[in-house]
């Protein structure tokens, strides 16, 4: 037992006699800090992340009345050269949207739907639709599908509107 003894005394002078107060202190420090801030960093929340929700698709996407264009206001791309997820050749995506919340009708789900106006030809003059389905008094204008959205790219000229659908919506 006196082997053990003088083995931890030893061991306890050496660390004496290497570190301080403060030191231990400093570190103790350290550990309650860098521990408090464990949850803050970004953890995985699922093993395999989720596939997004692709709707079943069924009528005429160049149909004022499709269900993806329930908020929309302009000419539909799928009119124009483009489809209602891509702009047509020599325009460019919008990089500010405005979204709305529509209905599929074949699975009854809620979508939000990101509509991107196509910029930089002119304007493409067939398959005006103006829906306002759900609209609210206009209290911001910058809430509005009113405005030309193309301000935020290259050319201000407006071509036409995409319905991009970004996900399923949380029904409350």
């Amino acid at each position: 037992m006196k082997f053990l003894d003088r083995l931890f005394e030893k061991s306890a002078r050496n660390v004496a006699q290497r570190s301080s107060r403060r030191g231990l202190l400093k570190g103790l420090g350290a550990v309650l800090v860098g521990g408090a801030s464990v949850p803050l960093l970004p953890v995985a929340r699922a093993a395999a992340p989720a596939a997004p929700e692709h709707p079943v698709e069924e009528g005429d996407p160049a149909s004022c009345d499709y269900w993806r264009y329930c908020a929309v206001d302009g000419f539909l791309c799928q009119c124009c050269g483009g489809t209602y997820n891509s702009c047509p050749p020599g325009t460019e995506m919008s990089t500010i949207t405005w979204v709305g919340t529509c209905r599929n009708p074949v699975d009854g789900r809620n979508y939000v739907i990101s509509y991107n106006d196509c910029c930089g030809v002119g304007q493409c003059g067939t398959c005006l639709c103006q829906r306002d389905e759900r609209d609210r008094p206009l209290y911001r204008s910058d809430k509005s599908n009113d405005i030309n959205w193309c301000l935020g790219s290259k050319s201000y000229v407006y071509n036409c509107s995409t319905a991009i659908v970004v996900g399923l919506a949380f029904d409350q």
